[in-house]
């Protein structure tokens, strides 16, 4: 079946066709951005919390310079390492799940979900979580589409953004429990031109940890996934699944980047759902978890030209639009009710 705008996997037929009907009544035309939610916008007052853009930008160079993060090969494990080491740096306690998954073709891929936990006895938690493998092929290029890429941005930003929180978090405690997770296996999916088709073959290490997860019953108030929150000029906004699962939390959060100046970024307007990892905390965990992704209405894929492409280097990074994104969430984190 063809795509619902689908950024990272094919759900199963039902479950499409479920989210489908839901939001028949309501989503966007995604190729129009004249189209707005009728969300009336009630700016609070939120204290602008610390949070640097160079540091953010230094972690996510910092991954690229290990190469493509493909599970399986050396620059995978050794960032897995490093990852381990930036969380306790910065007094998380830290758990690295690990296991070993199947992608499509039948190869079995090592996998190292890392999460790091601030407060782990408060009850009241946040999960905070973003995908830090990168894609093995560069199915949306027009050369080299077999080799691995660098994946700055589509893994590498999510992740920059959520060490740079958790440096904050060791400066500032949060009266509430964090939960960062780093999910693996995120990009490992079957490519579009690869017959026959399956369903689920992308974000693994999110389905595995949303039926197993880190803490026996775990569970959180809500999710914020990163995914693409680095590109210059990038744009967010309300995407269907988040807005299926989470509508009030997504709008509570848009409400503080407003607040926060950075509507440039934070767009009240509706997209088509997609599957990410968000798709399955919700539908496995149960935890309410939008998904902050970049939606660009001027590219074929909405996700940017250079998406599953060797363009995504550091040269797509920008700095503006990471200390939007890391303002925002920690934002959200120190106002959490």
């Amino acid at each position: 079946m063809g795509k619902l705008h689908l950024k990272l996997a094919r759900i199963t037929v039902l479950s499409l066709l479920c989210l489908v009907v839901a939001f028949s009544g309501c989503k966007s035309n995604t190729k129009d951005p004249g189209k707005h939610s009728n969300h009336t916008v009630e700016i609070p007052t939120v204290i602008r919390p610390d949070f640097s853009a160079d540091t953010a930008y230094e972690f996510i160079a910092r991954q690229v310079a290990f190469g493509p993060r493909v599970p399986g090969t050396e620059a995978h494990k050794n960032c897995a390492g490093w990852l381990e080491e930036q969380l306790k740096r910065f007094d998380a306690t830290v758990t690295v799940q690990k296991g070993n998954v199947k992608r499509y073709d039948g190869v079995s891929l090592p996998m190292y979900n890392i999460i790091g936990s601030y407060n782990p006895s408060v009850p009241k938690r946040l999960m905070l979580c973003a995908h830090w493998d990168t894609r093995h092929v560069a199915d949306q290029d027009k050369e080299r589409k077999k080799e691995p890429i660098e994946g700055a941005n589509d893994g590498g930003s999510g992740v920059g953004v959520l060490l740079e929180i958790a440096r904050q978090l060791q400066l500032k405690s949060p009266e509430i429990g964090i939960d960062i997770i780093l999910f693996d296996v995120e990009d490992q999916g079957q490519p579009d031109d690869v017959k026959p088709s399956k369903s689920d073959t992308y974000c693994l290490g999110s389905q595995y940890w949303s039926k197993q997860p880190h803490v026996p019953n775990y569970t959180a108030q809500n999710g914020i996934l990163l995914d693409m929150v680095g590109a210059k000029d990038a744009t967010f906004t309300l995407e269907g699944t988040s807005m299926y699962y989470a509508p009030k939390f997504m709008r509570q959060v848009w409400d503080k980047a407003i607040a926060l100046n950075h509507s440039r970024h934070f767009l009240y307007q509706r997209t088509d759902p997609i599957v990410d990892d968000h798709y399955y905390i919700n539908a496995i965990a149960n935890i309410p978890t939008i998904d902050i992704i970049q939606y660009d209405y001027a590219t074929r894929s909405n996700f940017g030209r250079y998406w599953h492409t060797h363009d995504d280097n550091m040269d797509v990074i920008d700095k503006a639009t990471l200390q939007a994104v890391g303002e925002t969430v920690l934002a959200v984190v120190y106002g959490f009710e």
